[in-house]
C-alpha cells in the first residue's frame, strides 16, 4: 500500500521511508538509525537528541526542493515505543506528512495510535476488496469483457488481497492462462502460484519475519491442513498465536483443530520457495508429531502429496484414496499424477478411470477416451462401473463419435447371459433420449423400479433414466410431469457422491429445463445459483455450462441484453471446456441474440461458430436449428431463415415434441409471422405450464384484436412475470386503438411498451420484436460518478465526495463516455438508460 502511495506523490513531495521489523522491535530508536547516525551513543537514547536529528535529516532532504516530507512507515506494528514516540512529535509539530501501514493486530503503537484518539491523525481500516471491487479492477486493468466466471475464480484465489491481486494479474497474463478470445478474458487453467511476482510478495513478506514464523509458515503451508497441536509442538504456541493474530494463518474447528495458510496461492508460493531436502527434513519433523490416522480429506490429500514431492513411498492404497480425494476436489492435475503412479494391477483400472475423469474436467477429451477404452471392462463389476461406461460414452462423443458407433463397440464385448445387462440397458436408455422417445423411457424406468435390484447399476441407471424421461417429457410440452421425474433423479444424487460421472450437474440441466418449459424463471435462476454455491471447486470445469443455461433463461424471459452478455462469455467457455456437449446449442443462441440486437459482426462470427460445430447432445438439436434459423433471419431479412423455421414445424421431430414446437412457434410470431398465431393457439392447448399459458392468453386476445381486451391482458400477463409477452400486448392494443381513434389510449399503450423494454433492459427497438440496441453495461463505480456529474459536480468535488483521486474520476468519465457514444458531460443524462 504504501509502495502504491509514494509512487502517486514522489513527484510532489520528498519521500522518506521507514521499514519497521520484528528484529529490531525490542530495539529503542532501532528503526531511525539511518537517520540518526551523527548522534553519539548518549544522544542516540535521547528522545530530544533523536527528534533533533530527524528534523536536521527532514532539512537536508528538503534542500532546494519545493514540496514537504512524505514519512512512509511499513509494518509499524513493529515500532517500539520510542521509535513511535518520536514520530508522533514529529506529526504534531507538523514537520512531516506521515502514511504508516499496520496490521489490525497487534496494531499501532500506543503514541501513534493516541494520535487518532486526538483528533491528530486519520485511521483508515483497509479490508479486503469485495467482488464488486475485484469487477471494477478488473475491468479498469483489462481490456475487454471480463465474464463473471474470471471475476469469481480471481476474487477466490485472491481473497481480495490487493498485492495478491495484482501479482497474480501479472503472472497469469504472462504464464497464457489469463487470455483475451474474441474480445472475453478467459482463464485457461489454474491460477500459477509460481510466478514472478507472486514470488516476490512471499520473499517481502518472509523478510519481516523472525526465523520462528517463517519455519511455522513453511510447516503449514507444506502440511495444510495441519492439526495445530502438531504445528504447537513444532514452532511453539505462541509463534501459532502471533500468526493467528496476524491473520496469515485461519484455524479450522474440530478434533483436532486444523491450520492452514490464509491463501492458497500464497501457500503454494510458500511451498516453491522450498528445497526438496529442506522439505523432507520438514516432513520428517510433522511425521514425528502427527497421528496418521486422524488425518482426512483435504489433509490426507495433501500429506500423500507432499510425501510424493519429496520421493517418499506411498502405498498404492494410500495414493488411490489421495486420487480420488483429489478428484473430488477437482484437484484434476494432483489426481491424474496421484494416480497414475499406482502399480497394483487390481487398482489400475480404478486408477486410470480416475486419470480419465480428471482429463475430461481439463476438456482432454481424446486423451480420457483413451484411457477408458482400456478400463471400462474390468470395472464392470465395480461400483463405479455404470459412471465409467457413460464417461465413456460421454469422452467419445465430445471428440464426434456418434452414440451409435459408440454403443456397438460396446455391445461388441458384454455377454447378454440370460436376460439384460445393466450395460445393455444403459445405451437402451441413451438411445431413448437421443430420441426424446417419452413412452419407451417411461416403460424402461417402470422396468428398472419395479425389477430386482442389482449389485451394480441400480442407482445410476435410475438417476440416468429419470434424467432423460424428464428432458423427453419437457420436450413433448408436459414440463411439469417432467419436472416429478427430475426431483426423483435429485433423489438418486446422495449415494452416487463422488461418482466418477457428473449425475449432479446431469440432474441439473434437467430441472432447469423443465423450470424454463414451464415459465417458471425464478425457480430456474435459484436451482443454478444453489448449485453454483455449493459446487465452487467445479467452476471451472462446468462454469460454461451453468452460463449457458443462465442465458438460456434469460434469453425465453425476453432479457435479450442481459442474455448476451452472459451467452458471449459462455460460448467461449464451452468453446474451451464443453462436458455436457452444449457448445453447438450455445452457439446458436450467441447468434440469435446477437443478430436480435443488431451486432452484426458478432452474429455472423457465431453463425460461423455454430456451422463448425460438432454435433452437440441429439436432444438439443431440434432447438439449436430453430434459433440458429430465427438469428439468420434476423441478420439477413431475406425471408430465408422463416421459411426454414416453417419447414422444420412440418418435420416429425417437432410435431412429436410439442413443447418444443411451441417454442418454435414463439419464434416464428416474433419473427413478425402472425400467421403462426392460430397454431400458436392450438399448440398451447396442449402444453404444461404457465409460460404456455400465458402465450395462448396473448394468442387469444391477438386474435380478438379488441384494445380494452389486450390491456387488460397485458396488465396481468406483465403482473406474472412474462414482460416481454406483456410488452407484445402492448405494442398490439396501441395499434388497435390507433386505429380505432383512441389515440390517447393508443400513446398510453405505447408508454406502457416502452416501460417494458426499460424493464427488460433494452432502451430502445426498431420496429416490433427487434431489439436493436448493443448492451452498455456502467460499473458501480461509473454509475456512481456519472449520477454525480449529472448533478453537475465538477471532478474534484466528485473525487472528494467519493474520496478518490480526480484522475480517477477523469478516467471513469473518459470510458463512460466511450460506452456510451457521447463526447461531454453535458451529453450524458439523454445517454444514460433510463
Amino acid at each position: 500500500m504504501t509502495d502504491a502511495v509514494t509512487e502517486r506523490l514522489a513527484g510532489s513531495m520528498n519521500i522518506m521511508r521507514i521499514h519497521a521489523s520484528s528484529a529490531l522491535a525490542g530495539v529503542p530508536f532501532g528503526v531511525l538509525t539511518p537517520y540518526t547516525g551523527e548522534l553519539t551513543a548518549e544522544e542516540s537514547v535521547s528522545p530530544v537528541a533523536v527528534l533533533r536529528s530527524m528534523w536536521s535529516y527532514f532539512e537536508k532532504l528538503k534542500a532546494g526542493k519545493s514540496g514537504s516530507v512524505l514519512l512512509t512507515v511499513d509494518d509499524a506494528h513493529h515500532l517500539d515505543d520510542a521509535s513511535a514516540g518520536v514520530l508522533a512529535d514529529v506529526i504534531s509539530a507538523g514537520w512531516a506528512t506521515v502514511v504508516a501501514a499496520a496490521r489490525p493486530r497487534p496494531g499501532l503503537p500506543q503514541p501513534l495510535d493516541q494520535l487518532w484518539y486526538d483528533g491528530l491523525a486519520e485511521r483508515v481500516d483497509l479490508r479486503p476488496l469485495n467482488r464488486d471491487q475485484i469487477e471494477e479492477v478488473l475491468a479498469h486493468a483489462l481490456d475487454g469483457t471480463v465474464p463473471g466466471a474470471t471475476v469469481d475464480a480471481i476474487w477466490n484465489a485472491t481473497g481480495g488481497n490487493p498485492r495478491i491481486l495484482d501479482a497474480v494479474l501479472h503472472d497469469s497474463a504472462e504464464a497464457g492462462v489469463l487470455v483475451k478470445r474474441n474480445g472475453i478474458w478467459m482463464l485457461l487453467g489454474s491460477l500459477p502460484s509460481d510466478g514472478v511476482r507472486l514470488a516476490s510478495v512471499v520473499a517481502k513478506d518472509h523478510l519481516r519475519r523472525g526465523p520462528e514464523e517463517q519455519e511455522a509458515l513453511k510447516l503449514i503451508a507444506l502440511a495444510g491442513p495441519v492439526g495445530r497441536k502438531v504445528i504447537e509442538d513444532i514452532s511453539g504456541a505462541a509463534v501459532v498465536r502471533s500468526l493467528l493474530d496476524q491473520q496469515m494463518i485461519v484455524e479450522a474447528p474440530g478434533i483436532p483443530a486444523e491450520l492452514s495458510l490464509w491463501n492458497g496461492l500464497f501457500a503454494g508460493a510458500i511451498r516453491n520457495t522450498v528445497s526438496v531436502s529442506r522439505s523432507l527434513q520438514l516432513l520428517e519433523k510433522v511425521k514425528a508429531h502427527q497421528e496418521p490416522t486422524l488425518l482426512q480429506g483435504e489433509g490426507r490429500l495433501r500429506s500423500v502429496e507432499w510425501a510424493l514431492e519429496c520421493g517418499v513411498r506411498v502405498s498404492d492404497d494410500e495414493m488411490l484414496a489421495a486420487a480420488r480425494e483429489a478428484l473430488l476436489r477437482f484437484h484434476n492435475h494432483s489426481a491424474r499424477t496421484i494416480a497414475a503412479r499406482i502399480r497394483q494391477p487390481a487398482l489400475v483400472p480404478l486408477a486410470q478411470a480416475i486419470q480419465a475423469r480428471a482429463l475430461y474436467n481439463d476438456g482432454a477429451y481424446a486423451e480420457a477416451a483413451s484411457l477408458l477404452d482400456e478400463c471400462w471392462l474390468p470395472l464392470a463389476d465395480d461400483a463405479q462401473g455404470p459412471a465409467v461406461l457413460l464417461l465413456r460414452v460421454s469422452a467419445h462423443q465430445a471428440i464426434g463419435h456418434p452414440l451409435a458407433v459408440v454403443a456397438e463397440d460396446i455391445e461388441k464385448h458384454v455377454a447378454d447371459g440370460s436376460g439384460k445387462s445393466w450395460q445393455a440397458e444403459l445405451l437402451h436408455l441413451l438411445q431413448l433420449g437421443a430420441e426424446v422417445s417419452v413412452q419407451a423411457l417411461n416403460d424402461a424406468l417402470e422396468r428398472i423400479r419395479k425389477g430386482p435390484p442389482a449389485d451394480v447399476g441400480g442407482e445410476p441407471l435410475r438417476a440416468l433414466a429419470e434424467g432423460l424421461l424428464a428432458h423427453a417429457l419437457a420436450s413433448a410440452g408436459r414440463p411439469v410431469q417432467g419436472l416429478e421425474a427430475a426431483l426423483f433423479a435429485a433423489s438418486e444424487l446422495p449415494p452416487l457422491e463422488g461418482s466418477l460421472f457428473f449425475f449432479p450437474e446431469f440432474v441439473l440441466g434437467r430441472l432447469v429445463t423443465d423450470y424454463l418449459a414451464m415459465g417458471e424463471w425464478e425457480s430456474a435462476e435459484r436451482e443454478i445459483n444453489h448449485y453454483a454455491a455449493g459446487h465452487a471447486p467445479g467452476a471451472a470445469t462446468f462454469n460454461g455450462s451453468l452460463q449457458l443455461l443462465q442465458g438460456y433463461s434469460l434469453l425465453r424471459q425476453g432479457r435479450m441484453e442481459r442474455a448476451y452478455q452472459v451467452l458471449l462469455p459462455a460460448v467461449e467457455a464451452l468453446r474451451l471446456n464443453d462436458p455436457l456437449q452444449l457448445y453447438r446449442f450455445s452457439t446458436a443462441l450467441g447468434f440469435y441474440a446477437a443478430a436480435r440486437l443488431g451486432d452484426a459482426e458478432q452474429a455472423k462470427r457465431l453463425e460461423q461458430d455454430h456451422k463448425d460445430a460438432d454435433a452437440g447432445w441429439p436432444p438439443h438439436d431440434l432447438l439449436a436449428q430453430a434459433y440458429g434459423a430465427a438469428a439468420a433471419e434476423y441478420l439477413a431479412r431475406d425471408g430465408k431463415g422463416l421459411a426454414a423455421l416453417q419447414t422444420l414445424m412440418t418435420t416429425t421431430d417437432a410435431s412429436a415434441r410439442t413443447g418444443n414446437l411451441l417454442e418454435v412457434l414463439a419464434m416464428c410470431w416474433d419473427l413478425g409471422d402472425p400467421s403462426v398465431v392460430p397454431m400458436v393457439q392450438a399448440t398451447a392447448t396442449g402444453v404444461e405450464g404457465r409460460w404456455a399459458e400465458a402465450l395462448l392468453t396473448l394468442a387469444t386476445a391477438w386474435e380478438n384484436a379488441d384494445g380494452d381486451t389486450l390491456m387488460t391482458t397485458a396488465v396481468s400477463l406483465e403482473e406474472a412475470g412474462f414482460v416481454n409477452l406483456a410488452r407484445e400486448a402492448y405494442a398490439r392494443a396501441s395499434t388497435v386503438l390507433e386505429q380505432a381513434g383512441e389515440r390517447r389510449r393508443s400513446r398510453q399503450a405505447v408508454a406502457q411498451r416502452e416501460k417494458c423494454d426499460h424493464e427488460l433492459g433494452e432502451r430502445f427497438r426498431e420496429g416490433r420484436f427487434i431489439a436493436a440496441a448493443p448492451t452498455v453495461r456502467l460499473t458501480r463505480r461509473e454509475q456512481d460518478i456519472v449520477e454525480l456529474a449529472v448533478q453537475g459536480l465538477t471532478d474534484r468535488e466528485i473525487a472528494q465526495r467519493l474520496m478518490v483521486s480526480v484522475r480517477t474520476v477523469e478516467g471513469h468519465l473518459y470510458r463512460t463516455y466511450v460506452k456510451l457514444g457521447v463526447r461531454s458531460r453535458d451529453e450524458l443524462e439523454s445517454a444514460l438508460p433510463k
